[in-house]
């Protein structure tokens, strides 16, 4: 769906004068259904192109589908949310059970908090802690494969460059280098009842 656009905004900034074979370096990647193994293959296999910094990755996802149209309405309750590592704790909601909508938190301030603890697992880097809290909280971001698979080929850049030398370049800085960090979210809509729905979208960057 990105791919017209983008190749769109790639025209605006060439000279009138080019022609669609200036574009052939625009390359779509599906990613299916995969596993952390798989994940983890195809990132090392793109790792030398996302080091390469003649190369941009643009990668599309939407995050939490919440609602009973999508076969999500995990939620979870206080003693949850104040516990970054308590997400598996959470309850299914159901129409039929809790016609009295949650206020402690409320819903929407729930699918907010399993949302952030997918931003902050890929804020810090860890292809695993991204999956972990995948696991736990079975959170639907749509696009988790091809993500996992570019912080896996993330991870690989990370492990070629040990030992290379950084000149001006201390610790710290290294530490944060093709770390993603996330600058806007935002949802469909304000989920108050176990009717409603809503779907949840972010936007993040990381350099090499």
């Amino acid at each position: 769906m990105h791919l017209p656009y983008i190749r769109h905004l790639l025209s605006l900034s060439s000279p009138p004068s080019s022609t669609k074979d200036e574009f052939e370096g625009l390359i779509p990647i599906l990613i299916g259904n995969t596993t952390p193994s798989t994940e983890r293959k195809y990132g090392n296999l793109l790792a030398p192109y996302l080091s390469d910094p003649e190369n941009i990755f643009i990668v599309s996802s939407d995050f939490c589908h919440w609602g009973t149209r999508f076969g999500y309405t995990y939620y979870l309750p206080s003693t949850s949310t104040t516990s970054a590592t308590d997400l598996s704790s959470g309850i299914s909601l159901h129409p039929k059970t809790h016609k009295t909508p949650p206020t402690d938190p409320a819903i929407h301030d729930s699918i907010g908090t399993l949302d952030r603890a997918c931003m902050e697992a890929i804020e810090s880097g860890s292809h695993e802690r991204f999956l972990k809290v995948l696991r736990e909280t079975g959170n639907t971001v749509c696009g988790r494969h091809p993500i996992g698979v570019v912080m896996a080929g993330l991870e690989g850049v990370a492990r070629d460059e040990v030992g290379k030398k950084e000149g001006g370049m201390d610790e710290g800085q290294r530490g944060k280098r093709g770390r993603f960090r996330f600058v806007r979210y935002e949802r469909s809509s304000e989920v108050r009842r176990v009717g409603e729905s809503s779907v949840s979208y972010a936007s993040a960057f990381a350099i090499l």
